[in-house]
C-alpha cells in the first residue's frame, strides 16, 4: 500500500536526522556541552520557581518546600521499579546525605523570601553563588581558573548589584530588603551544595544524583512541613507534581552539565536565567521590571555572550 513506503521513508529520515544531530553534539567541546546543560537547567528552574512561588504564596514555605520534592522523589518511583533498586543504590550514601542537608538548609532560606520578592530580584541575588562555587571548585577541585571566566563571574555579579543595590538600602532593609538578605543567605548555601554535586558526579550517575537529592531533602523536610501544615485542595496538589517534574529535569541537566565540563566554565551561562525571571514574573505575577533591573540584565547577558564566545574560540584553538 502506498503509506507503507511513506512512513518507513519518515521514519528512515526522523532516524539519520537523529543520527546526525547526535553526531553533532558529540562533537561539540565539553565545556560547551556543559554550557548548553547548564542553559537548559536555567529555563526548566525558572518556570519551577514561577510555579513554587505561586504555590508558596498559597501555602506555607516550609510544607511547599516538603510537597516540591516529596511529588520529584514519588515521580522517580516508576524509573526504579523499571530499572530495579540495584540501579539506583549510591556509592557515596554518606556523600548523598551530606548533600541532601546542605541542599536542605539552603531551601529553607530560598522558600522563606521566595514569596516576598519579585522572581527577577530572587534570580539575580543567586547569580551570587557562582562566586562561591568557582572559589571553592578552585580551592578544593583544583580547576582551573582562567582570567576570563573570573572576569565574566565579576561583570555578571556587577550587574547582579546594579539590580539588587537599590533593595538593599536602609531604608528598605526593615522591609521587603530583608527578605532579598535573606535569599543573598542561601547563596553560599547552595554552593555548597553544588560542590559536592560535582564531587558525586566523579562516582555517581546523573539520575542516582536527582533521586537521593529527591529523597534526603524530603526526609529532611518533613519535621519543618508538619510543624507548618495547611490543608490542600486538588489544585495544589497537582501543582506541586509539576513543579516536581521540572524540578527533577532541572537537576538532571543542571548534573549532567557539572559531569562533562569544569563546574566553573558553566557558571558564566547561569545569568542568563534573569531573562527568564523577568519575563515569567512579568506574565505571571504583573512584577514590572525596574530600569535597574533591566540596566543589570544588559551587563549580565553581555558577560554571558562574551564568555561564550571565548569558550568557543579556546575550543576552536585547541582543535587547530
Amino acid at each position: 500500500m502506498p503509506s507503507i513506503p511513506l512512513n518507513s521513508t519518515t521514519i528512515a529520515l526522523d532516524e539519520s536526522l537523529r543520527t546526525r544531530l547526535r553526531r553533532r553534539w558529540h562533537g561539540l567541546d565539553p565545556t560547551v556541552q556543559g554550557m548548553v546543560w547548564a542553559a537548559l537547567a536555567g529555563l526548566l528552574f525558572c518556570l519551577l520557581n514561577t510555579i513554587v512561588r505561586d504555590l508558596t504564596i498559597k501555602t506555607n514555605p516550609m510544607q511547599a518546600q516538603f510537597l516540591r520534592y516529596l511529588a520529584g522523589a514519588l515521580l522517580f518511583i516508576p524509573l526504579v521499579l523499571k530499572a530495579g533498586l540495584a540501579a539506583y543504590r549510591p556509592k557515596q550514601i554518606g556523600g548523598q546525605f551530606t548533600r541532601g542537608a546542605f541542599h536542605t538548609l539552603g531551601l529553607c532560606l530560598w522558600f522563606t523570601a521566595l514569596p516576598n520578592i519579585p522572581l527577577a530580584d530572587m534570580t539575580a541575588i543567586g547569580f551570587t553563588a557562582p562566586l562561591f562555587i568557582m572559589l571553592g571548585a578552585y580551592l578544593f577541585f583544583k580547576e582551573p581558573m582562567h582570567w576570563d571566566r573570573w572576569a565574566a563571574a565579576l561583570l555578571g555579579f556587577g550587574g547582579v548589584l546594579i539590580v539588587v543595590a537599590p533593595k538593599l538600602s536602609l531604608h528598605n532593609i526593615q522591609g521587603a530588603g530583608l527578605y532579598h538578605l535573606v535569599m543573598l543567605a542561601s547563596a553560599p548555601v547552595f554552593a555548597a551544595s553544588f560542590l559536592l554535586t560535582k564531587a558525586l558526579t566523579r562516582n555517581e550517575s546523573a539520575h542516582v544524583i536527582v533521586a537521593w537529592q529527591g529523597l534526603t531533602v524530603t526526609l529532611f523536610s518533613l519535621p519543618l512541613a508538619l510543624f507548618n501544615w495547611h490543608p490542600l485542595t486538588w489544585q495544589l496538589c497537582l501543582g506541586f507534581m509539576v513543579a516536581g517534574v521540572f524540578g527533577n529535569a532541572g537537576h538532571y541537566c543542571l548534573t549532567r552539565a557539572f559531569a562533562v565540563a569544569d563546574i566553573s566554565s558553566t557558571q558564566s551561562v547561569k545569568f542568563l536565567d534573569l531573562m527568564w525571571a523577568a519575563l515569567m514574573g512579568y506574565i505571571v505575577f504583573g512584577d514590572v521590571p525596574s530600569n535597574s533591573t533591566i540596566l543589570g540584565g544588559v551587563v549580565i547577558a553581555s558577560a554571558t555572550i562574551w564568555i561564550a564566545r571565548r569558550e568557543a574560540k579556546g575550543r576552536e584553538t585547541a582543535k587547530a
